[in-house]
């Protein structure tokens, strides 16, 4: 999935309030986790996650621990959900510059005084697997998510695929992706943020 990241983004949102005088970047650099390229692919569809899945208490239990991190903006408490010691110097400085880039997409959520909006989505499955490919997936003792913030107010068009979360500067919302495993019976997650 995390080849579907690097896709282009299939539509232009309006930028944020208070971003109007943020211009287009010369070159956003290359993107914080590196990625062979792959021969192009339809996007898969993203969907909210389901209210049953057994996935989204603990999806939900990360995102909690999560955005308090980012919004505090301290180093010591994000990087340890985006890999602790396994987060390299510059995949650390280029997430603490997205925090603090004024233009970018996390940077109205940042500042917001009022609500933030969160949407927890996963992978739709294409139609063409069989119930016993659905089985397999579903017993997997690991998951992915996208979860995504956006500054509560106007209604807005999440992403639909994971190529338009991908926290590009016009977004009007903020992603990260959260791999979780129960592998040896200990719940354990990592969160990705990525930027093109």
């Amino acid at each position: 999935m995390r080849a579907l990241l690097t896709l282009s983004a299939l539509a232009f949102a309006a930028p944020a309030a208070g971003q109007a005088d943020c211009a287009p970047p010369v070159e956003e650099g290359a993107p914080l986790v590196a990625i062979e390229p792959e021969a192009a692919v339809e996007p898969a569809p993203l969907a909210p996650l389901a209210d049953d899945s057994p996935w989204r208490a603990r999806f939900e239990d990360a995102a909690d621990q999560l955005w308090p991190a980012l919004r505090s903006g301290d180093a010591a408490r994000w990087a340890p959900m985006l890999g602790g010691r396994w987060l390299g110097e510059g995949e650390r400085r280029a997430v603490a510059a997205l925090l603090t880039d004024r233009c970018a997409a996390f940077a109205p959520l940042l500042a917001a005084s009022g609500p933030v909006e969160r949407r927890i989505f996963g992978w739709s499955l294409p139609a063409s697997y069989s119930p016993a490919q659905r089985a397999e997936i579903a017993a997997r003792p690991e998951a992915e998510a996208l979860v995504c913030w956006a500054a509560g107010g106007e209604p807005l068009r999440w992403p639909r695929t994971a190529a338009e979360a991908d926290n590009r500067r016009d977004r009007p919302y903020a992603c990260a992706r959260i791999a979780y495993s129960l592998r040896d019976g200990a719940p354990r997650w990592r969160a990705f943020i990525e930027r093109r």
